[in-house]
């Protein structure tokens, strides 16, 4: 009875918050108030009770749709659809062994695209794995150890170096310094201390508070725990990717219209030829077969086949140069970008600093080059103000902003007034450990850090405070009078601009017998400035030349990281990006809708600093409504659902966290923005090469349709002059390989020449069209009637003659069938070298330049020549051989057919101006 009130106030505090989370930045008393705990935690019956109404401390994910459903839903695709018209008439028209390849063809398709609809769920239990799987609690006034997924709202968690932070808590006792980087983006550790909170600060940068799935590098406190599962900031994450549902990519979407329009024009045109079948006279049986012919002739069987082979090939290809393309589909999707909004550290530069310049008011600015003496007193604080350390192998391990500061204090040649003890820098450094007293750890707010060290290790001879940052941040703690600022900011500014990061470098003396500060506040104030600090992060040396040729394709670049706006605005102007306009939006965060969209909609590229999650995705969602296609990179959890949402994805893989993998598209396994543009490029070419594909097959749908019209429209005085089964041959024999071999073509010259297609642009244009009809189709068509009409004609054959079987000018009628169909054949091959290319000649790709396709065509002709000269065959497909000069008449086809498109592309390359560039 003693603790019923207790627990009755926690349920009425647990009832404050149960729709959402208690406000961890209320004053404590209230907060442990609200929460129901106090100094001795939970009770373990109350514990389990709170567990029943909050559930498990897990990311929770949302059910699977059934596997059943799933494959329905593939098998239901508009092309799948046509594919199972297809096989059934395939198994119609008698041939079993093409309708089962049919089949297999389906449920191949239909398994692979089930893998990447479960890519999203990968995710979110990626998200899981950054939760400890036991955390330390005090329940019962005693300390004991749990179930991560049985914390509650109200525990009280210990903290203590290298735990990962089971939930979302606000610390009561001690200090611990934090790993935000997977929520934040910022690199150096954070320190949190109990105290109260902070007002018109972000809740993440709450100096009392830390978050679930963060790790602590040092330092021990105590927290209660204030959010669980779904309710913590890393749950807030996993239930942003789990809204952001992946979108389809442009070639899907595209792939579905290309369906939906080749089924209709089959249907519609297969029973046309029925209904005027039965009109002219024909039996029903044959009116019947020449319907199903022109619909199976109509169908691309290969389709699907040979866009799946062209993306499988263009994932190989990126694999090998240094990025891992997880769904096939999104090899088209990047050659179709527009915008790259990309990170800074490590993509962008090597983040390998090292210090460039310095500058004193007594030496000026002094670069490397000068190798003049740097002041001992310049080197004794940039060596004393840090934390970095050898290790047992000799190396120098530490922040790369304090390791270039300690590796050019070791190699600094001092100036003649510093004594012995300012050399040999691990004495130095081993000095300096035994001398510290306090570390007040880079504070990304203040953008200071601070260390207190003794003169001497012995003590008694006072300390000193050694302080770096930000150089106004550093002024504004200082003792300069205002007529010597002027001359600082003047070299701030010389500094800055020749790219590099600037640090003030300063320090104050508390006299012996003085106790040292115990706030940083009362530290880092009435600062004496020693100097400044100039460091350089190169740039990848790749990485100018492949946003130049981002700028030369069109494409735009924009930074997006949680990093000092001033840094990567510096980086950008030295890689290229923002050239001539760049724009820095300092707080991303405070970004309304509308400011994105003037943004966006603009000519200048965009660094965006200090973005969080929500930030990135909103930047990710406003491209998308403006109709760009965007690519995203990222490595860590906060970025996972701007990856997720975003046209392509793009973790790093040496970097990026589990989480940042599974939710992206592609992983850098080099972590290099030049492989982007490598895979951007190969994304046209793969594209480009779908086109050609769909082009060669559009072409041949003339020349197969167009006998059958005049067949019709003679009334049958004019026999057939090509059989269902020759089409069938030409189709899924000679038509197959060529086909497959254009999905492996090169690039064409001039591909990162010219601006990202339109979102709006189908895979299938106007122009496409009257090329594939008005031009190679027609041509095609007027070549094989040519050839049917001349072995008629020679033959003596007039119009309404018979020539069926016993009548004497069957055989001549067999052997123009047969040229009809040779016709074809040497035509496609015409066709397929014409579709090498867009604009290009022939001559700059290169006639030998895709041997696939040469071996493709050779098949091809030795396929047709079996069709026409093997007694065997002739009888299966009523071929018969033919002389001599209506061979050497249908060998020139190819050239006519190649040789008047070549005349088209050359005319277009006269009157077209070349796009200009960004």
């Amino acid at each position: 009875m003693g603790d019923r009130p207790s627990v009755e106030s926690a349920a009425q505090g647990v009832g404050q918050f149960a729709g959402g989370v208690a406000d961890p930045r209320e004053p404590l008393p209230l907060l442990r108030k609200e929460l129901g705990t106090g100094p001795g935690g939970l009770s373990g019956r109350e514990a389990a009770r709170r567990l029943a109404v909050y559930g498990l401390n897990q990311v929770r994910r949302r059910e699977r749709t059934s596997l059943a459903g799933e494959l329905t839903r593939q098998l239901a695709h508009p092309l799948a659809l046509l594919l199972w018209a297809a096989g059934a008439l395939a198994f119609i028209a008698g041939m079993p062994v093409l309708g089962w390849a049919i089949l297999a063809v389906i449920v191949v398709n239909a398994a692979f695209a089930l893998l990447q609809e479960r890519q999203a769920e990968r995710a979110v239990e990626a998200l899981a794995a950054y939760l400890p799987e036991r955390a330390k609690v005090i329940r019962d006034a005693r300390r004991q150890s749990v179930e991560v997924g049985q914390l509650v709202p109200g525990d009280l968690v210990v903290l203590e170096e290298g735990d990962k932070v089971p939930a979302d808590a606000r610390l009561v006792d001690g200090a611990v310094e934090v790993d935000l980087s997977m929520l934040t983006g910022e690199s150096m550790p954070a320190e949190r201390v109990a105290g109260p909170a902070r007002e018109g600060v972000a809740l993440l940068s709450e100096p009392n508070l830390v978050f679930s799935g963060t790790t602590c590098v040092g330092g021990q406190a105590t927290g209660i725990v204030f959010a669980t599962g779904g309710h913590t900031e890393l749950g807030r994450i996993a239930a942003l990717s789990q809204r952001t549902r992946r979108q389809p990519s442009p070639l899907e979407i595209q792939v579905k219209k290309v369906a939906w329009l080749i089924a209709a024009v089959a249907i519609g045109i297969g029973a046309v030829f029925l209904l005027v079948g039965m009109w002219v006279g024909l039996p029903l049986r044959d009116a019947l077969m020449f319907a199903i012919g022109l619909l199976v002739a109509n169908v691309p069987e290969g389709l699907l086949p040979t866009i799946t082979l062209a993306l499988a090939i263009g994932v190989r290809v990126l694999a090998r140069q240094g990025a891992v393309v997880k769904r096939l589909s999104a090899v088209e999707t990047l050659g179709s970008t527009n915008v790259i909004c990309t990170d800074k550290t490590g993509t962008l530069t090597q983040n390998r600093m090292h210090l460039e310049a310095t500058w004193t008011p007594q030496t000026g600015v002094v670069t490397n080059g000068d190798r003049l003496p740097l002041p001992g007193e310049l080197v004794r604080v940039m060596t004393d103000c840090s934390t970095a350390a050898y290790d047992e192998d000799g190396r120098l391990q530490g922040d790369p902003t304090e390791t270039a500061l300690i590796e050019a204090a070791d190699g600094a040649k001092l100036d003649a007034g510093t004594d012995g003890a300012a050399s040999g820098l691990a004495h130095r450094l081993a000095d300096r450990d035994a001398r510290l007293v306090a570390v007040f750890r880079f504070d990304p707010r203040l953008r200071l850090m601070s260390t207190i060290t003794r003169d001497a290790p012995a003590g008694g001879q006072g300390m000193r405070i050694n302080v770096k940052g930000a150089p106004e941040a550093i002024l504004a703690r200082s003792t300069l009078p205002e007529d010597e600022r002027a001359s600082v900011l003047a070299a701030v500014g010389r500094l800055a601009r020749g790219g590099l990061r600037v640090l003030a470098i300063a320090t104050r003396h508390i006299p012996a017998g003085a106790a040292p500060p115990a706030r940083r506040e009362d530290a880092e104030t009435g600062l004496q400035l020693i100097g400044l600090a100039g460091l350089y992060d190169p740039p990848r040396p790749e990485v100018a030349e492949a946003v130049g040729r981002c700028h030369t394709a069109g494409l735009r670049v924009h930074i997006v990281t949680g990093d000092n706006g001033a840094t990567a605005a510096a980086v950008a102007a030295q890689v290229g990006i923002g050239v001539p306009r760049q724009h820095v939006v300092a707080e991303a965060e405070r970004l309304t809708d509308r400011h994105l969209d003037e943004l966006l909609t603009g000519d200048a590229e965009i660094v965006f600093a200090r973005s969080s999650p929500e930030t990135k995705l909103k930047i990710a969602d406003a491209l998308r409504a403006h109709g760009q296609v965007v690519a995203m990179t990222g490595d860590g959890v906060n970025d996972a659902p701007a990856l997720h949402q975003a046209h392509i994805g793009v973790a790093m893989g040496r970097s990026g966290t589990d989480v940042a993998r599974e939710a992206s598209t592609m992983v850098l396994t080099d972590d290099n923005f030049a492989t982007i543009v490598t895979a951007i490029e190969s994304g046209r070419r793969v594209y480009d090469n779908v086109r050609k594909f769909i082009l060669y097959i559009f072409a041949h749908a003339v020349p197969e349709i167009v006998p059958f019209l005049i067949f019709a429209l003679s009334g049958g005085l004019i026999p057939l002059p090509l059989t269902v089964l020759q089409i069938l041959a030409i189709d899924l024999g000679t038509e197959t390989l060529p086909a497959l071999a254009l999905g492996r073509e090169p690039a064409e010259p001039g591909l990162m020449n010219r601006p990202p297609r339109p979102a709006s642009q189908g895979v299938i244009s106007r122009a496409m069209l009257v090329r594939a009809w008005g031009y190679l189709g027609l041509v095609s068509a007027v070549l094989v009637m040519a050839a049917f009409f001349y072995v008629l004609w020679r033959a003596g054959w007039h119009p309404g003659d018979p020539t069926g079987p016993g009548h004497p000018l069957h055989h001549a009628y067999l052997t123009a069938t047969t040229a009809t169909f040779a016709g074809l054949v040497t035509c496609q091959v015409g066709t397929a070298f014409a579709a090498r290319t867009d604009h290009a000649s022939l001559r700059q790709v290169g006639l030998t330049s895709n041997p696939l396709l040469l071996g493709g065509i050779a098949f091809e002709l030795a396929f047709t020549a079996a069709l026409i000269y093997l007694p065997a065959l002739q009888r299966m497909f009523g071929t018969a051989a033919l002389a001599l000069d209506v061979v050497a008449i249908i060998a020139i086809f190819p050239f006519i057919v190649w040789g008047t498109d070549e005349f088209r592309r050359w005319a277009l390359r006269r009157h077209t101006t070349p796009p200009a560039r960004h």
